[in-house]
């Protein structure tokens, strides 16, 4: 072999190793996730901001227009509106607590906001996020304005009556079954991921 062809194949070489180098360069780092964007914020309030209104227009409607204690029959028996209050929590659990449950979800109002933060990634979470927002924020104004809450919408078959409840408890209800599929179905989390 000369000399000249031995130089042209240690080039050749050299090309390959520096072509393989390149090739095994790690890939770029994605970076860490920072919270959710302002779109995803402004998703969360207008959400929340939905749920309470609609919780107090139509608590609004229900003081102005249904005695206490009485109702209307709006489906059969099937769906009632009905004017009831309590003083719990949840669909009236834990009775004669308003200040107490006031106190509380006021620190659970801040602790959502806080959670999603942390866990609005995904669309699933900051729907549930925010419904659970609204719902802690319209039953919180109830018992600051009436110390108890307004609950107004009765179900049920005949007899048999579910819970007597109000459009921030739905709301709060629906972000516990939203959460309970993401525990169940972790996956569903990064569903309209925000990256």
């Amino acid at each position: 072999m000369t000399e000249r062809t031995a130089e042209a194949l240690d080039a050749v070489e050299d090309e390959d190793l520096e072509e393989e180098i390149v090739d095994d360069e790690a890939p770029a780092v994605k970076a860490a996730w920072r919270g959710p964007s302002t779109r995803r914020w402004v998703l969360f309030a207008s959400i929340a901001v939905a749920v309470v209104v609609a919780d107090q227009l139509t608590k609004s409607w229900i003081v102005g227009n249904i005695p206490k204690g009485s109702g209307i029959s709006v489906i059969g028996t099937w769906l009632n509106f009905v004017y009831g209050a309590n003083s719990g929590i949840l669909f009236g659990m834990v009775p004669q607590s308003a200040g107490a449950f006031a106190i509380v979800s006021l620190v659970v109002i801040v602790l959502i906001v806080v959670y999603h933060r942390k866990a609005g990634r995904g669309i699933v979470m900051s729907v549930a996020t925010a419904l659970l927002l609204g719902g802690a924020i319209g039953n919180l104004v109830d018992r600051l304005r009436f110390g108890e809450v307004v609950d107004w919408i009765d179900m049920g078959i005949g007899s048999w009556r579910f819970w007597t409840y109000n459009i921030a408890d739905a709301a709060i209800t629906t972000a516990l079954i939203l959460i309970f599929v993401v525990a169940l179905f972790p996956f569903t989390a990064e569903w309209g991921s925000d990256d």
